[in-house]
């Protein structure tokens, strides 16, 4: 029983890793992909309150910290090892896959613009908000599916 544990536990990390990566390479693929879509300085209305805009951000999600520059850079690798570090150290906790793929994927999808374009291309206009992209989505989504990854591991500990 003990060798059928000592077994399983490799091969639960490695899917782990590997389910994290697969995806964050589909957020980054289709970020990149919804970004090439965006046509320069043409505005579209799909519904009513949403609407398709091109916007170059130099902050951070939906504009946070403009003109950043290094900073931003610094702050974005910093927590990405730090996730990293937590996700690699604890890559049997439940769902932990998940967070870790939105918030890598959607970091590294707006880090390819920033690098090639020194900005991030922001298109989806929602009323009273700022505009976003696919990979802020995620990067929200991965926060708050990383905070309920670990509450709901607290409520099983203790």
């Amino acid at each position: 029983m003990a060798q059928t544990a000592i077994v399983t536990a490799p091969k639960l990390r490695c899917a782990a890793h590997w389910r994290a990566g697969a995806l964050a390479a589909a957020v980054i693929g289709l970020d990149q992909l919804t970004k090439r879509t965006v046509v320069p300085s043409h505005e579209q209305k799909l519904i009513p309150g949403l609407k398709l805009v091109h916007v170059r951000n130099t902050g951070v999600a939906f504009g946070a910290f403009s003109g950043g520059g290094a900073l931003v850079l610094v702050v974005t690798f910093a927590a990405l090892a730090l996730l990293l570090f937590y996700f690699a150290t604890h890559p049997d906790r439940r769902g932990l896959w998940i967070p870790t793929g939105l918030l890598l994927g959607g970091a590294l999808g707006n880090l390819v613009d920033r690098l090639a374009n020194g900005a991030v291309t922001d298109f989806i206009k929602l009323p009273h908000w700022p505009a976003f992209n696919l990979a802020d989505s995620a990067i929200t989504v991965g926060v708050i599916a990383l905070v309920y990854v670990l509450e709901s591991g607290r409520a099983r500990d203790g």
